[in-house]
């Protein structure tokens, strides 16, 4: 029954189903693997985001790796399940209709977790109205309040409408469902008959909120400013924001998040020390991210683990024991992992990559913190390591956001430096990343790099794709790196892990970089003897096995739900 799920989920994005684009990036995927691992454990949880009918964007790159976007069009009502109940939210003064559609996430063991996708795309609504759940981070800020709005409010009214009477925590997933706050207020004066908020109102929505943030970057947090929200929200939702403590001369989404939650973490151990100094609030702790081990682990690898582990799925601690798996059966299950993520490049790419040469991958959002030209800053020296310790070949992926210039520019940088290091290094760009594509890069790559400007990391999940299916990291020292990075166990770090924030020099870290190629992953992976593979079988047994949402959503059930 309804009445009985304990927890809902807010998220502005889930990654769903690879067809469905109603994510864009690492926010959405873990979104998505939350709820796997909550199906997976059996948890009485219910997923709530917008239904994002023309998603993020489709990218397509040019010759030269000029970005251009289209909106996905995708056919809504072959992967999801329309629901009858109707609800409305007033935004800007104008009753907005809106609509739900079912997916259901199937854990290990049968159980279920429904997700609801919001919809305004109704007769009943304005044109303008309709567009509402178009598009993911789209438009203005007000199109952003307005959206917010449509997920907060909206979100906790069509819960109510489907029969979703008692929810024990309401776990928000970033700040852009902060205004579920505001509904839980109401609901709460509506039932008590009182028109001004006490005390005991306040701290019966705080009990009721769990809140994750997941940016270290002050720009990171949506800010709308009074007038706007005046606008878009009306007299009585501002006046029980000044009762939440959180309204000025603007709104802080993440700021009425942590005034309005009774639990609040950060994404990585580092990155809830840098929460506690960014947000002046002591009361952050923290739960590294993790990834759902079952979904990320490639057929070659779950087959192995299959044969040597059984029952990793259900216990992904378990993969601890991949310490004894023999390493040419390692080796071989790499190799056909490899095999299709180079057959994929080469046909969409025509890069010609070679299935014996070191290959080294990078996927992440296209913006300047993730610093995709870092191992570009000296060409001739990549030249001159390659000459001197063997081939190498690079696969890249990644969207910048529409209105980042900047991340723009850095595809068109990789893209130059291709052309720069032809006939010395093969570089690939492939376009439109997704999570098929991420699925494919995480387990064929030998070596995952990633070069974030410390301390703006918050954690990252890519390396912890990659070390399910036994490849290693080769990363700065930010975000979950810390926590998983045994030097040559289970990877390598580029660059110390103490450094003077005021002070980051580029070209040192490039250094770093260079030397660590030259001096460890070459080596390593051109040597004799199994060395590479112990650090492959590490990977897997110490951050396979603890990365993971598993254990995860573990730590949130004690720490967050009925803590």
């Amino acid at each position: 029954m309804a009445e009985d799920n304990d927890i809902a989920y807010f998220s502005m994005e889930i990654a769903l189903d690879p067809a469905m684009p109603t994510y864009s990036g690492g926010l959405g995927v873990l979104a998505g693997d939350t709820l796997r691992s909550a199906a997976d454990l059996g948890l009485r949880m219910v997923g709530v985001s917008l239904i994002h009918r023309k998603g993020h964007f489709f990218q397509r790159l040019d010759a030269e790796g000029q970005q251009s976007e289209q909106p996905c069009e995708w056919s809504v009502d072959d992967f999801v399940t329309e629901q009858p109940e109707r609800i409305q939210v007033e935004i800007e003064g104008r009753s907005v209709h809106v609509r739900a559609w079912k997916y259901e996430v199937t854990g290990l063991g049968g159980a279920i977790v429904p997700v609801f996708l919001l919809d305004t795309d109704l007769a009943e609504n304005s044109a303008e109205d309709r567009e509402l759940a178009h598009y993911l981070y789209g438009g203005d800020l007000r199109y952003r309040l307005r959206q917010e709005a449509l997920l907060g409010i909206g979100g906790v009214r069509l819960l109510r409408a489907l029969g979703y009477a008692v929810v024990r925590r309401f776990h928000l997933n970033e700040g852009h469902s902060s205004l579920l706050t505001l509904e839980l207020l109401r609901e709460r004066l509506a039932v008590s008959g009182r028109s001004e908020p006490t005390a005991d109102d306040v701290s019966f929505v705080r009990s009721s909120c769990v809140f994750t943030t997941h940016t270290p970057i002050p720009a990171g947090h949506d800010r709308f400013d009074a007038s706007l929200v005046r606008q878009v929200l009306g007299p009585e939702n501002e006046s029980r924001l000044r009762a939440l403590n959180a309204y000025g001369h603007e709104l802080n989404m993440t700021q009425l998040a942590l005034h309005a939650s009774h639990y609040i973490n950060g994404v990585a151990k580092r990155h809830g020390e840098i929460s506690r100094r960014l947000l002046a609030t002591a009361g952050i702790d923290s739960i590294t991210n993790g990834v759902h081990a079952p979904s990320w682990t490639a057929q070659p690898f779950q087959a192995l683990f299959d044969r040597h582990i059984p029952g990793w799925r259900e216990d992904n601690f378990s993969l601890r024991s991949a310490l004894a798996i023999p390493a040419e059966e390692v080796q071989r299950a790499h190799r056909e992992a490899k095999r299709s993520l180079l057959d994929h490049v080469n046909r969409t790419t025509n890069a010609g990559m070679d299935l014996d040469f070191l290959t080294i991958g990078f996927a992440r959002r296209a913006t300047a913190y993730k610093r995709p030209e870092l191992l570009f800053t000296d060409i001739e020296r990549l030249k001159a390591i390659v000459e001197r310790r063997g081939p190498l070949q690079v696969v890249f992926a990644g969207k910048a956001h529409p209105h980042d210039e900047a991340g723009k520019h850095l595809i068109q940088q990789v893209f130059s430096a291709r052309r720069a290091l032809r006939g010395h290094v093969r570089v690939a760009y492939v376009e439109n990343y997704d999570v098929v594509q991420a699925k494919l890069l995480v387990a064929g790559v030998d070596v995952w790099l990633n070069t974030p400007l410390p301390p703006l990391e918050a954690s990252g999940t890519s390396g912890m794709k990659a070390a399910l299916n036994g490849v290693p990291s080769l990363s700065v020292l930010d975000g979950w790196w810390l926590e998983g990075c045994i030097e040559g166990v289970t990877g390598w770090a580029i660059g110390p892990a103490t450094r003077d924030q005021s002070f980051i020099d580029p070209a040192a870290d490039a250094f770093a970089l260079y030397d660590k190629l030259e001096s460890a992953v070459f080596p390593a992976f051109y040597g004799e003897g199994n060395a590479f593979t112990d650090v492959m079988r590490h990977a897997i047994a110490l951050n396979g096995s603890f990365f993971n949402t598993q254990r995860m959503m573990q730590q949130y059930v004690l720490k967050a739900y009925f803590g």
